[in-house]
């Protein structure tokens, strides 16, 4: 079956609630996709509710770039339900916009160029020597001219800018930003950017939901990016990205939030929080994660936050095999090593491994839902991306 932007999968899973837990029923209880190049298998697990979801968009409306989202939900699953309904719908619409507007950059310049191209033909033919030759003369005092003015307007709106506000969040609080600040002189798109912005814009609309029924729910995000031969990773929290590279070794592409981490104990101290150890460290003796989406009673104050890291990767470097996704219900039981070593014994399995190492973890003893998403690349780099930018992963 190819994904295509008709059936992109947007998974939502039942909801389950049961008394005890029977090991049958649990396995019985699954939700899995396979497709050519990618595939997704989860399992509700030891959990009484199934909390985790996934989210697959490939080739969005025909700009040859693909989303891929693991969002595994904690306190109940409107966190993780809205970032599969808020947060990835409004990241694929923007693309959308900024693309097309990449596209018409792109057309306006050639046009532009052939006009002006086709002007100074038209003129110089009809020239004599010497006058063509006072031209160029002309034409280069006029680049002295402009590089010099450039450095005098640099220095203009330096001075200017020294005598604005001391307060910069103030004046930034209502900025609504334009999808054209995403557009870079090369030609290309700051998706890194992008991913930022819009994982906190969703997540500060996300607190205002939950705030009206009081739901404390949170969630972590997941979130990648491809683009031609490049890999853009948003993350929020501790669900992971490892990526297997041409000789088989395991790529971290995304690294866990967590409260004992220098850093982050930092951040949680200096905001007036605390950590404690209660099996595992959690922020305030409650949450695991040390940044997430929601959980707005711990953001009052800012001992959680929403903030992503984005990593970027060039695939044409790596030749990567394969990369796999996943919430922690696999991560605790398998090392990223360890995982990618399962996968490549496994990757002509169905789901391309992806049920082998979800019941694996589950038999290993994982006690929360596991979500395991995995895309598969051809032997060369080349040849996938030659079919995410004409038609994505199919």
């Amino acid at each position: 079956m190819a994904i295509t932007e008709e059936n992109v999968l947007n998974q939502n899973f039942q909801e389950l609630t049961v008394d005890g837990v029977d090991e049958k029923d649990v396995l019985d209880t699954n939700w899995q996709f396979e497709g050519k190049n990618v595939a997704v298998y989860a399992v509700r697990g030891r959990r009484l509710q199934m909390e985790d979801r996934y989210v697959i968009k490939t080739n969005i409306m025909g700009t040859g770039i693909s989303l891929f989202g693991i969002f595994d939900g904690h306190a109940g699953n409107f966190a993780a339900e809205y970032a599969t309904t808020h947060l990835m719908e409004n990241l694929m619409n923007k693309i959308i916009k900024v693309k097309s507007l990449l596209n018409e950059k792109i057309r306006k310049k050639k046009e532009s160029e052939k006009l002006t191209s086709n002007t100074l033909d038209n003129v110089t033919s009809h020239m004599k020597p010497e006058i063509k030759l006072y031209s160029a003369v002309l034409d280069d005092s006029t680049i002295d001219y402009n590089k010099n003015k450039k450095k005098r307007n640099r220095r203009k709106k330096n001075k200017q800018g020294s005598l604005g506000t001391n307060n910069p969040k103030k004046n930034a609080k209502n900025v609504i930003i334009n999808p054209s600040s995403y557009l870079l002189r090369e030609g290309k798109i700051h998706f890194s950017k992008l991913l930022i912005d819009e994982v906190l814009a969703a997540d500060k609309l996300l607190i205002e939901a939950a705030k009206t029924t009081s739901d404390i729910a949170g969630s972590t995000a997941l979130i990648v990016l491809i683009d031609g031969n490049t890999l853009f990773v948003a993350n929020v929290g501790d669900s992971r990205g490892v990526m297997c590279d041409k000789k088989g070794i395991a790529i971290p592409i995304s690294f866990d939030h967590k409260p004992e981490q220098k850093g982050e104990k930092k951040r949680i101290e200096n905001a007036g929080g605390f950590i404690s150890f209660n099996g595992v460290w959690r922020v305030a003796g409650i949450l695991a994660t040390s940044r997430a989406l929601g959980d707005y009673p711990l953001k009052e104050n800012q001992y959680v936050i929403a903030n992503p890291d984005v990593l970027t990767f060039d695939l044409s470097h790596h030749d990567p095999q394969f990369i796999i996704l996943a919430s922690d219900g696999l991560w605790d039981i398998f090392t990223n090593e360890e995982a990618v070593e399962c996968i490549k014994e496994h990757i002509d399995d169905s789901f391309y491994g992806a049920q082998y190492i979800t019941l694996e973890s589950f038999n290993k003893g994982s006690l929360d839902n596991i979500t395991v998403l995995v895309i598969k690349f051809p032997p060369t780099w080349s040849k996938v991306s030659q079919e995410v930018n004409n038609g994505g992963c199919k």
